[in-house]
């Protein structure tokens, strides 16, 4: 019976001396370092579309500043006359034609042109067509004006043009005139005809100030 006591005795010392040491084998140890960064991971596939819907409408925002007055623009109609007129004038010095335009404002010019027949028949002789504005020819910046001479005695008629522009012509009624007197330094009285089987006219129009 001792015996049996003394081999369960050794037996239970022989397991707990066992234990033991493993209880010393699996004690933790101190923590590892940090393993590298790994590779990012690809990107996701796209999500569906979410529903919406429009939001309200905010509140009228506050009234702005009033603005700068704006520079004054140009009448988009234009402003202009043509007087025509069918007669042959044998007239060698004067009036031919009036024509009363009415100018809206100062500060525009206006642009005229006298198209018609005109005709000298003389031997070395010379006359001259112009424009006049109330009476004066134009002075802003020089007369309105066309010349024909001839050195041999030669009756042709010619369809003729003159055009320019006059400035510094006060707004209001305007008589623009067309007349047919001598040329400068010619003191001779040449034949002058204007208007020969044909209409004769006279246009105005009124435009902005040129650029300076």
């Amino acid at each position: 019976m001792r015996h049996n006591y003394f081999v369960v005795t050794l037996v239970a010392l022989s397991l707990l001396n066992v234990m033991t040491e493993a209880n010393k084998v699996c004690q933790r140890g101190p923590p590892g370092l940090n393993g590298q960064q790994g590779i990012p991971g690809r990107d996701g596939r796209d999500g569906r579309d979410g529903k919406w819907t429009p939001g309200a409408s905010g509140p009228p925002g506050l009234k702005g500043d009033r603005g700068p007055p704006g520079i004054p623009g140009q009448s988009p109609v234009i402003n202009w006359k043509q007087c025509a007129w069918k007669k042959s004038e044998d007239k060698d010095n004067g009036l031919i034609k009036e024509c009363i335009f009415r100018k809206k404002q100062t500060s525009t010019a206006l642009r005229v042109f006298y198209g018609g027949n005109l005709r000298i028949d003389c031997q070395n002789c010379c006359k001259r067509w112009y424009f006049t504005f109330n009476g004066a020819e134009c002075q802003g910046p020089l007369p309105i004006d066309g010349i024909f001479y001839t050195r041999i005695h030669n009756d042709i008629h010619r369809h003729r043009h003159i055009e320019g522009y006059c400035t510094n012509i006060p707004a209001g009624q305007v008589r623009v005139g067309f007349w047919v007197g001598n040329c400068k330094g010619q003191g001779r009285n040449a034949d002058a005809h204007s208007g020969w089987n044909s209409v004769s006219r006279i246009v105005i129009e009124e435009v902005p100030p040129q650029q300076t």
